[in-house]
This record gives C-alpha cells, structure tokens and sequence, in this order.
C-alpha cells in the first residue's frame, strides 16, 4: 500500500482512480440530496429538518466537485449512477410504498456511514486540498446519521420488523460496493479492510443507538459479510 509521502496526485494512475472514486462520493451527495427531500414528502411534519439537511448535501458535492476541479480531474459520474443503481432502486420502491422506516435505513444509516467510513479512510491520505473539504463534510454527516437514530429509536417497536427485513435487502449492496471500489480506494491509500470496520463501527452502533441488541446488531451485520 502506497505511503502518503509515496502519492503523486497528479500522476495518470492516481487520476484515473480518483475520477472514479470522487464520482462516487459527488453523486453519493447528490443521491442524499434528493432522498432527503423525498423523505420530506413521508414526513411533511419535518419539511423544514430534512430541507436543510439536503441544502447540506447539495453543499458537500459542490465541494467535491471543487475537489476534482483542483487535480484537474473530471468525473465518471454515469459510473457512479451505476454504482449506487441498486440502494437508489430500493429507496425508491421503499418510498413508493410509504416505508419510511426503510427509507430512512438506507440514507440515514446506511449511506451516510459508508460515507463517513470512506471520509475517515480517506482523510489522512487526501491531498491538503480535498482533506480540508473532506473533514468540514464529516462533521456534517454525524448530524445526518442522528436524525436517522433520533426518529427510528422513538419509532423502533413499530419499525423494528421492517428495519430487519430492510437491512437484509441492502447491507449486502454495500458489501458488493466495498469490494467493487476495491482496487480504485488501494490507489489512493485506502485499504478495504479499514472502510470495512469503519463501517461496521458507525452502522453497528447506529443500530444499537436506534434499540437493537448487541445479539441483533451482530446477526444483522453478518448478513452483509454473506456475500464479501
């Protein structure tokens, strides 16, 4: 694995890599964009909440973008849209049937702590550029993950069945999404073994924070480890 001291951010390799890699985390904010404001649609009582937190969202990918721009990078975004294909898929079947629960599972936990897995990783090997936004958006997304807490825990009796059977549909996507970056994250000093258990600290203890047991959290996750 390459040493931060070891990275040319201008080199083709490291480019080619990271048009990939920066699409994911540019069209994974837009995603959140607009999963927010659908959310605001099943929630109408918090409109004003889930605004604001997708005016963060459409923030973070502009910085992003500006991230790109700066290693003169542009990128793959029809890449990236394939790539978040099936968790973009499910929510919007989820909120066409009213699932809040399962909207908010796959946003408000799921994507956000791929995404805070991947901002951790990424952090110390980032160029001093890209650091500065990317530790700004972290701070940001741990907001994001509360609210996903805050309404699953004083709604989990109701929403504990339909979280499981939401969690068995779609932690198993982001184990086939960790292992398809795989290569592109190695070039940028990234190894999936740190964005696995990063991972799988924030979304485990997501799901303890919301009510799950330790013995619930433990066969929940390994649902996702199936297909790894």
């Amino acid at each position: 694995m390459p040493q931060l001291a070891e990275l040319d951010f201008s080199s083709d390799t490291y480019k080619d890599a990271y048009s990939r890699i920066n699409a994911i985390v540019v069209e994974g904010e837009d995603e959140a964009y607009g999963n927010y404001l659908q959310l605001s649609e099943l929630l109408p009582e918090m409109t004003e909440e889930l605004t604001r937190l997708a005016k963060m969202e459409s923030k973070h990918k502009k910085g992003f973008q500006s991230c790109a721009n700066n290693l003169q990078v542009t990128p793959d975004i029809e890449y990236a849209k394939k790539f978040f294909g099936d968790l973009h898929g499910n929510f919007q079947k989820a909120k066409s049937e009213g699932k809040v629960a399962t909207c908010l599972l796959i946003q408000a936990l799921i994507i956000e702590a791929f995404a805070i897995s991947a901002y951790n990783i990424y952090i110390p090997v980032a160029d001093p550029f890209a650091k500065k936004i990317t530790e700004g958006v972290v701070k940001d997304e741990y907001t994001h993950l509360n609210f996903g807490e805050v309404w699953l825990n004083q709604n989990f009796e109701d929403s504990k069945a339909e979280l499981e059977q939401a969690n068995q549909e779609n932690l198993p996507i982001v184990w086939r999404m960790l292992n398809e970056v795989e290569a592109d994250a190695k070039v940028l000093a990234m190894e999936k073994e740190a964005l696995i258990e990063d991972f799988m600290i924030s979304y485990g203890d997501a799901l303890g924070n919301i009510g799950f047991s330790t013995r619930d959290i433990m066969r929940m996750t390994a649902q996702g480890l199936k297909v790894s």
